[in-house]
Formats: structure tokens, C-alpha cells, sequence
């Protein structure tokens, strides 16, 4: 019987820095009740100077690592999922990979910006169940702090800076019988989306890094009606009913979507992991920060069946569900 990847461990970092509504009320023309009733967001972390998108993968990874009770020596895939590496090239994942002393195996990043973590997942899944790996670790990591425009209200108020890692692991025995696991991943893309949201910088376009541009409503419209297909394609993949659902982890973008979403699936308020208050959206990161909150408080637990959804720039979309 084929493996399934499980779940072996989870971790997550932030920058020790917090900026809060008030603190950017004093240089955008914005206020805390402004942000607050059309996001959710009260607070959000941003990185310091010198401290890299690598810097916090490779915390989130080496926590990851401590709860699955592995060494770095165990992996052999790294995978980063972020639209804001530290360079053009190498790859991130493989700076992560160097400094967890990792000299074997592969290392690349996935660009999906939002749904990148679930992208991700969904490589690392399919390379454990084709038996190319045993050990994946996964990283969302995002220094989104770095392609803002700081005098546009609309952009610059609703993203942070963090990262979340999953470690994936082989499991020919309990997972294989369905028991746990990741049970299916779906992806979707639409590129003729791309004026919605994107970076108007690039090395081949404008040879400058350029800043993040959305067209707030209408990234909202799409969302809802897009995940929504995902998260009935995962389900119907899986003959489970939203009942079954016991975890909403979602992207956390904006607080009317995660709610949306939520009021959709009919499942109560306290079933859905919300982090969008306090981090805002970390693009990449935001589903395994997220993620990692919720099992380190145990609100997660063996057993519980976990929904994770997510839209980003492309636009692109997707779907996983796992058991914990």
C-alpha cells in the first residue's frame, strides 16, 4: 500500500516587533476603527532590518523539528513557500537548508503567494506518496513588510510578516488505512486575474522589486465563491460533509472572508482558527502560523479533522484536508 504523509510535527516564529493600528494612524491617513471594522486586524509584526524571510523559516522549521523529535539529518526535502525570498535566486528553501546543516536530499521554493503553503503541502504530500521522500519539511515564509507601499492605506495595513513549517512524514501503517494523514490537496489557478493582485516590480519587468497593488473588492467577490468550490471538491473527494469538519484553518486575510467561510461550512465560531487580529495576513505563512497556534494550545488533537483553504495572487486557490 502506497504511504500517506502525516502530519509529524508543526512550528512557527514571528518577528519580535509589533506595529498596531495606531502606530500606522500616525503616518497613513487611517485609524484603528478603519482597519478594525473592514479586517479584523488590530496588530501586525514586521521584521527588522537584517532579518530575512530565510531567518524566520529556519525558526519555525527548527521548532518544527523539536515537536516531531527529529534532527535535520531526518530531511530529505525542504520546501519554502514565499513571494518574498531573500534573493532572486537560490531558492530560499535552500538557505534554510544550509543552515540546518541539511547537505543531502532537494530544496526549492513554490511561488503561489497566499495559497502557497497549500501548494506546498500538496507537493511535499505527493512526493511522500510516490516514495521520493520520507521526511518533507514545508515552510511558509513571508517578509511582506519589504513590498508594501507604506502611503497606500488600502495595501499597507493589512499584511505582516512571519512563518509557519510542517514536517511531513511517510507512515505506512496507521496513516495508510485512513486513520491520519493529509487525505487530499486540490489546487486551482486563474491567471487572467492578475491586475486583482500583484507586485508591480520584477527582475525581467521593471529590474526593481516594485510594491504589492489589489483591488480589495474585487479579490473579496472571488474568494468567497473560488475557496468555496475548493472546499466542496475536498469533501466530496473525501464523501465527508462539512458536519464532519472539526477545524476551519484558513488563510487569514480578512476577517469577513474567514467569517463568510465559516457561516457557509455552518460551523460555530469557536471551530474556526482566527490569527488575522493579531498577525494579519502573512501571505504564505498565515495558515501554519494558524496551524501551529491552535495544536500548541490544544485546541487541535489526534484524531480531529482539519480544512484548510486559501486564495492568493494569480489568481490561485486551494484546498487540504488532513487528519490530525
Amino acid at each position: 500500500m502506497a504511504p500517506r504523509s502525516i502530519v509529524a510535527g508543526c512550528g512557527s516564529y514571528l518577528p519580535s516587533r509589533v506595529v498596531t493600528n495606531e502606530e500606522l494612524a500616525r503616518t497613513v491617513d487611517t485609524s484603528d476603527e478603519w482597519i478594525r471594522q473592514r479586517t479584523g486586524i488590530r496588530e501586525r509584526r514586521v521584521a527588522a532590518d537584517g532579518e530575512f524571510t530565510s531567518d524566520l523559516g529556519l525558526r519555525a522549521a527548527e521548532e518544527a523539528l523539536d515537536m516531531a523529535a527529529m534532527t535535520a539529518d531526518d530531511i530529505d526535502l525542504v520546501i519554502c513557500a514565499t513571494s518574498t525570498p531573500d534573493e532572486t535566486f537560490p531558492a530560499t528553501a535552500t538557505r534554510i537548508q544550509a543552515r540546518l546543516g541539511i547537505t543531502r536530499g532537494a530544496a526549492f521554493d513554490v511561488q503561489a503567494v497566499c495559497s502557497g503553503f497549500v501548494y506546498a503541502l500538496a507537493v511535499a504530500d505527493n512526493f511522500v506518496r510516490l516514495g521520493q521522500a520520507r521526511h518533507v519539511l514545508v515552510v511558509g515564509a513571508e517578509t511582506f513588510s519589504r513590498i508594501l507601499d507604506w502611503e497606500d492605506r488600502s495595501t499597507c495595513v493589512l499584511f505582516g510578516d512571519g512563518a509557519g513549517a510542517v514536517i511531513l512524514s511517510a507512515n505506512n501503517g496507521e496513516a495508510a488505512n485512513g486513520a491520519r494523514g493529509v487525505l487530499s490537496t486540490h489546487l486551482y489557478a486563474d491567471g487572467r486575474y492578475h491586475d486583482s493582485l500583484y507586485v508591480d516590480g520584477g527582475p525581467s519587468s521593471t529590474g526593481t522589486v516594485g510594491h504589492l497593488r489589489m483591488a480589495g473588492r474585487d479579490v473579496f467577490r472571488y474568494a468567497v465563491v473560488r475557496m468555496s468550490e475548493a472546499v466542496d471538491a475536498a469533501l466530496a473527494a473525501n464523501g465527508l460533509a462539512a458536519a464532519d469538519i472539526d477545524w476551519l484553518v484558513p488563510h487569514q486575510a480578512n476577517l469577513r472572508i474567514i467569517d463568510a467561510m465559516a457561516r457557509r461550512l455552518n460551523l460555530a465560531e469557536e471551530r474556526v482558527v482566527v490569527t488575522v487580529d493579531r498577525h494579519a495576513n502573512t501571505s504564505a505563512a498565515s495558515i501554519p502560523l494558524a496551524l501551529d497556534e491552535a495544536v500548541r494550545d490544544q485546541r487541535i488533537r489526534r484524531g480531529d479533522l482539519i480544512l484548510m483553504e486559501a486564495m492568493g495572487g494569480g489568481f490561485t486557490w486551494g484546498s487540504a484536508l488532513v487528519r490530525w
